[in-house]
Formats: C-alpha cells, sequence, structure tokens
C-alpha cells in the first residue's frame, strides 16, 4: 500500500523535486499566516528556511550516497568519513540565531516574537523531515504547526479573559501618582503580588507592572478602564 512512498524516498530527480517543491509550498503557507499579522517573518522568510533546511537534508543524503559509489576508493584512501547527522544539527543551531533575532523587548517590557521564532524554528525541523523523505511525518507537522499559530490564539485570547493572574502596565506623568493607582487596585479587592517601577529618563515617563490578582467576577476590561480615569495616567495595557 505504502510502496509509492518507499519510492519518493529514493534518491532520485523526482524524489529531490517533490521535496523541494513540498519544503517551498508548505513553508510559504506557514509564513502567509505571520505575515498577514505583519510578524518580522512572513511568507518568504519561512519559505526560505524549509527549502533550505529540506535542501540541507538532500545534500547530506546525497554526499552519502557518493560516499558509497562514486567516490568510495578515494574516500578510503583518504580517511574520509561522513556523519549524516551533523548536517541537520547545524540547520537547528543557525535558525536558533535566526530567530533569536525576531525576539523584542517592548516599551512595556513585554516579550514579541517568541512564536514567530517557534515558527521558524518548526518549519525548519518540517524541512528537515521532508529533505529526508519522512512523508508521513510532513503533513502532521504541517497542520499541528497551522494550528499552533492560526487557531491556538483565538482560544487562548477566550483563556485570558477569565483569568485572575494579570500583569498590568500603566504609564504616568510623575512616580507620585503610584500611590492612587494601589490605592485604587486595593479598593476593588484586587489583592497586588509585585509592583516594578521604571522611573523614566528624559524623553520617557514614568512606568510601573503591576502583578495582580482579580476577585470574582471582575472583568479585565473593566480593571482597564477604572485606572485610565485616573489622574495622571497617560497609558494602561494588560500584558
Amino acid at each position: 500500500m505504502m510502496e509509492w512512498l518507499d519510492n519518493l524516498r529514493e534518491f532520485h530527480a523526482l524524489s529531490v523535486f517533490l521535496r523541494m517543491t513540498l519544503a517551498v509550498f508548505l513553508g510559504g503557507f506557514i509564513g502567509l499566516e505571520r505575515s498577514q499579522k505583519h510578524r518580522p517573518a512572513g511568507f518568504r522568510t519561512y519559505m526560505l528556511i524549509s527549502l533550505g533546511a529540506a535542501l540541507t537534508m538532500i545534500l547530506s543524503q546525497y554526499e552519502t550516497e557518493m560516499m558509497n559509489t562514486c567516490w568510495r576508493e578515494t574516500a578510503l584512501r583518504v580517511g574520509i568519513r561522513t556523519d549524516v547527522s551533523r548536517f541537520g544539527a547545524q540547520v537547528i543551531n543557525g535558525v536558533g540565531f535566526l530567530g533569536a533575532g525576531t525576539i523584542l523587548v517592548t516599551h512595556n517590557r513585554s516579550v514579541k516574537g517568541l512564536t514567530t521564532a517557534a515558527g521558524l524554528w518548526a518549519s525548519a525541523c518540517m524541512g528537515l523531515a521532508i529533505g529526508a523523505g519522512f512523508y508521513e511525518c510532513v503533513l502532521p507537522v504541517f497542520f499541528l504547526i497551522l494550528f499552533c499559530i492560526c487557531i491556538l490564539p483565538r482560544l487562548e485570547k477566550r483563556m485570558k479573559a477569565y483569568m485572575k493572574n494579570i500583569n498590568i502596565y500603566v504609564e504616568l506623568t510623575s512616580l507620585d501618582q503610584i500611590r492612587s493607582v494601589i490605592t485604587c487596585l486595593k479598593a476593588r479587592q484586587i489583592r497586588i503580588y509585585e509592583v516594578d517601577i521604571e522611573r523614566g529618563r528624559e524623553e520617557k515617563n514614568p512606568s510601573a507592572v503591576f502583578y495582580v490578582r482579580l476577585p470574582k467576577s471582575q472583568p479585565h476590561i473593566e480593571v482597564i478602564s477604572i485606572l485610565m480615569k485616573l489622574d495622571g495616567v497617560l497609558t494602561v495595557q494588560e500584558i
């Protein structure tokens, strides 16, 4: 039943073409969703990473094939040995550096870009599987990656709306206003775990991050709205 897959796993022109095409289309399709959200890595980035990873695995198979056929006598005479696994390891290391460049810490001290970095890493691993001809794994991984970056954010957003422990970023005109913010939160039975204060600089207003726990039946948006009405409060965000 799976004989046609066994044929495509063999190292020949049709197999190589199919793997490269799969890497381009599947990687690009994942990147298309990220590009619609204006993320640092988008359509072409994901496509190139998936294609490069697939090409790396194909090259490792090519080298192994040549070492056992055309280059065999020369390799034995010189003492050259090849390890197929080291090619894939270098891809993972390289994508790690690339993914780190997409991670940013914003002005309100929240971290952005982790999903993009993880998506790049997962797409590279998918490319390695495509390049190795592991077709049974490719489609499940492709759909699972799409599920993680397309469906789960909506579910996560709904879950966060009911979470009691939240972080609130508040930007103020002066540090003296922190007392009024704390008083406002405590008046509504909101428990404050910690307050992280940044005094600000000449070009930046002072700010603080409040780590709090809301009482039952206290909507997040209501807390944000109440804090925005306080004197001296410029910005309020849930992070």
